[in-house]
């Protein structure tokens, strides 16, 4: 079932940003002016912690396949905390591009960059409190099933920074 959630959640969020990549074409000066407000330095350090989180939930899974549940629970753990560090990091940048001007529905650009980065952080918020009940008890399917979740919050961010903060 998880399967079947993970390839729903890629579907949207493949059509989300399919709608951001050509919204972006017919609206050039619009999209350019939205990304000014945008703080990709910050979005490039909320990509190392989401990477760096998804190579400890890896490990986690891989320490759980082999029985080692005091070290499955430590690499979930570290998982969880980078998991949190990203929120915050992601409602910093919020906090300094809504002050900076940008409002939901200002215009199609942070109309759309909300959708997507605010769907997302909901992602990953879902994503954390996965790893927290997987890691309770430790058993390899279990968690291999909640890193499968996470690793896909991850593969969304790595498709999405590009898309989103280095296109201009």
């Amino acid at each position: 079932m998880m399967w079947v959630l993970i390839l729903s959640e890629l579907a949207v969020f493949g059509i989300l940003l399919g709608a951001f990549a050509v919204a972006s074409v017919f609206n050039t000066p619009t999209f350019a002016a939205g990304h000014r407000l945008l703080n990709p330095a910050l979005a490039g350090f909320n990509t190392v912690l989401l990477m760096t989180s998804g190579w400890a939930a890896a490990r986690g899974a891989l320490a759980a396949r082999f029985n080692r549940v005091k070290a499955c629970r430590l690499w979930l753990w570290l998982a969880i905390a980078l998991g949190i560090a990203f929120v915050v990091a992601k409602l910093v940048e919020y906090a300094g591009e809504i002050a900076a001007g940008a409002v939901f529905d200002d215009n199609i650009f942070f109309t759309l960059y909300f959708l997507l980065t605010g769907f997302h952080l909901l992602h990953v918020v879902l994503g954390v409190i996965i790893l927290i009940v997987v890691q309770r008890a430790a058993r390899p399917t279990a968690v291999e099933t909640g890193t499968s979740f996470w690793h896909m919050v991850d593969l969304v961010w790595v498709l999405m920074f590009p898309i989103i903060y280095l296109t201009r």
